[in-house]
């Protein structure tokens, strides 16, 4: 298919009408998702469609984004895609954290017979996925990530090919890295709201044993911690069933997102 050339170079699987839009379907799949992993899943199906275009096969697509603090995420646009990827978390290594550590493209072109990650790349190409081309997402929020695209032949991914996709993942990086942020700020607002919520719930406590015990809300609040040492529970459990033998109902905090 004929390359069209703008103000900058796009991927020659993009036609003219299509071309402006395809940042506008990222953004667009952001504003529908419910979370990261959601927007993950569809964009895992919507880059398959993509590179299965350019390579003119049907090519899988994975992603893996890894958060700090937080465990690694894989997506893909099916079932065996996300297979592909969990089983490269299991070794602990292979080409798409390779590109995840570095920012730089990987390419194995043929699995069967690479030797950087061997028993990996057996195993992918005993299911028939027999190159593959990791390409790096650069994100912030100390974030990472990488499109893992699979074909069932080997030598797939040709200079082109592998220059097409590196722009487009270019422009799937800023929608990526959106939804990143905005899945942080969230997540920043959930651990507030549960904070919160604890605090009530032992400062209910130590309002009772306060009442109980005729002493200061500072020795309410060391009786509720040697209980909770001597149980071995979690300091808002045990305040949850004070409050719940005193009421006769777990408590109930009232916050608004």
């Amino acid at each position: 298919m004929k390359e069209i050339r703008v103000e900058i170079e796009v991927p020659d699987y993009v036609s003219a009408s299509d071309e402006a839009s395809v940042p506008e379907q990222l953004q667009d799949l952001v504003i529908d998702s419910e979370d990261v992993g959601g927007f993950l899943e569809e964009l895992a199906v919507f880059s398959a469609d993509a590179a299965s275009q350019a390579v003119g096969m049907n090519v899988l697509c994975g992603i893996t984004l890894s958060r700090r603090h937080r465990s690694i995420t894989v997506a893909g646009n099916n079932h065996e895609a996300r297979l592909i990827d969990e089983v490269q978390q299991a070794y602990g290594d292979g080409p798409c954290l390779e590109a995840m550590r570095t920012g730089a493209t990987v390419l194995v072109p043929d699995t069967s017979s690479e030797w950087r990650w061997r028993d990996y790349c057996a195993v992918i190409a005993e299911r028939g996925h027999l190159s593959a081309l990791c390409v790096p997402l650069e994100l912030d929020e100390g974030a990472t990530a990488a499109l893992n695209f699979f074909a069932p032949q080997a030598r797939a991914f040709d200079t082109v090919t592998i220059r097409n996709c590196e722009l487009y993942a270019s422009q799937a990086e800023r929608s990526l890295r959106l939804a990143v942020r905005i899945g942080t700020k969230q997540q920043h607002a959930d651990d507030l709201q549960r904070a919160m919520r604890s605090r009530t719930v032992i400062d209910l406590a130590c309002g009772i044993i306060m009442g109980q015990n005729r002493c200061s809300q500072d020795e309410a609040f060391k009786i509720l911690t040697k209980a909770s040492n001597g149980r071995n529970q979690k300091l808002r459990d045990v305040a949850e069933q004070l409050i719940k033998a005193v009421g006769s109902e777990a408590p109930a905090s009232h916050f608004k997102p």
